[in-house]
């Protein structure tokens, strides 16, 4: 039987050090997806039945808790395990220019060490005060609002470039794509607002608050078209749209995560507790949203591109000529630099580690049951105040450049 075991342990080492190898400087974002995403996994696990575990823990049941509180700490304590070793990397790996800086190859290999590195961080975090933890939770807010922030940046980023790279081409069939796209994507947003008065202001009920949160997301809506194309603007159909579908479905996030005993939230007003099918769904969405935000901001070239990389707009030929030097000829080579901001990278991957606590803990309010993800009071007005910053951020690059002409936007 000991022999089987050494076996077994042989050959799952053997497949840990094949994967870890096997992780190229291309793949390497991805595997950091990987990892970030088994985080999630494991908070949620931890959130849905580490609470019994945690009660046997006297540094940490030291007084009366709730059910709701233990899983606040098991999802924190993982989050701040995950925060660490991202942000740990992105201190290491401020300043790497090219590849010649040894810490390239720390940002794409080390993979054995980095996963036990990360088990151990995760581990320990369980073994710290709770005082620790409370004053992580109140930083992991601010977190996550430089998390939503940075997301909407890169949507902006994401809209202004898919339009441009279709203006680019000049040819008909791209404009009347352009048109076609933008009439689909303003006739989603306003089909899905008028399915929002359905949902969330049922009849009988003065549902004033949600009322206001809808109309005000068509009258975005129908404000980034007139803004768009106002002659004085250079602006475009294509992101005025798309930042409308994206407002819509910021308010229906927003409005969904009403409590359940909210007369006005439609959705949820009938049933009592959230099934565990719909768990799992609204879990994987998270998971998703948040793995895209971070990989996104790690393949953005507008805002993470170091100075000398070729995709910030540097000229500098990668490879100089021949030297003549004293009589002799020297082949100079420069490093060839790096195509993104590692820093700023694992940065990303901190701030969403932050935000994914938030959501997990329903931004630290247990004032619903804890059988539910991301509800309550505070999800609401952080949704509807993300969906207004987007729409104030998108009218801005707008408007800036009327505003001060003489700057390049």
């Amino acid at each position: 039987m000991s022999c089987l075991a050494s076996c077994c342990s042989a050959l799952t080492c053997g497949l840990c050090s094949s994967v870890a190898s096997g992780i190229s400087k291309k793949s390497a974002r991805l595997a950091y997806c990987g990892l970030f995403g088994l985080s999630l996994i494991v908070s949620w696990i931890l959130r849905e039945v580490g609470a019994p575990l945690l009660e046997k823990l006297p540094w940490i049941n030291n007084s009366t808790h709730t059910k709701a509180w233990f899983q606040q700490q098991a999802v924190f304590r993982v989050s701040l395990g995950n925060f660490l070793f991202f942000a740990v990397l992105a201190l290491i790996m401020i300043g790497v220019k090219d590849q010649n800086d040894r810490r390239d190859s720390w940002h794409h290999g080390g993979w054995i060490a980095k996963m036990v590195i990360w088990v151990l961080l995760v581990i320990l975090m369980f073994f710290l005060p709770n005082v620790v933890i409370t004053v992580y939770g109140t930083l992991s807010k601010f977190g996550a609002g430089v998390f939503l922030l940075v997301q909407v940046i890169i949507l902006l980023d994401f809209t202004h470039s898919w339009n441009d790279a279709w203006v680019e081409k000049d040819e008909q069939k791209w404009y009347i794509a352009l048109l076609a796209v933008s009439a689909g994507c303003y006739l989603a947003a306003f089909v899905f607002s008028g399915i929002l008065f359905i949902w969330f202001n049922p009849s009988g009920h003065d549902c004033g608050l949600n009322i206001f949160f809808i109309v005000m997301t068509m009258v975005l809506a129908f404000s980034f078209g007139i803004i768009a194309l106002y002659p004085a603007v250079n602006g475009s159909l294509l992101p005025a749209s798309v930042i409308s579908v994206y407002c819509a479905y910021v308010c229906y996030t927003g409005l969904s995560s009403e409590p359940r005993d909210y007369a006005c939230n439609g959705l949820h007003n009938k049933s009592s507790a959230v099934s565990t099918s719909t768990l799992i769904l609204g879990m994987l969405t998270t998971v998703l949203s948040v793995l895209y935000s971070a990989f996104r901001a790690g393949s953005s070239t507008t805002f993470l591109s170091p100075p000398t990389s070729p995709k910030s707009g540097s000229k500098k030929p990668l490879l100089e000529g021949e030297d003549v030097e004293e009589g002799k000829e020297k082949k100079v080579t420069e490093a060839q630099p790096v195509s993104y901001s590692y820093s700023f990278f694992h940065l990303i991957f901190a701030m969403a580690s932050m935000y994914s606590a938030m959501l997990l803990s329903g931004w630290t309010s247990s004032s619903e049951s804890s059988d539910l993800v991301d509800v309550g009071w505070t999800s609401v007005w952080v949704r509807i105040c993300t969906e207004w910053v987007t729409a104030a951020l998108y009218v801005w690059t707008l408007v800036a450049p009327l505003i001060f002409p003489d700057r390049e936007f």
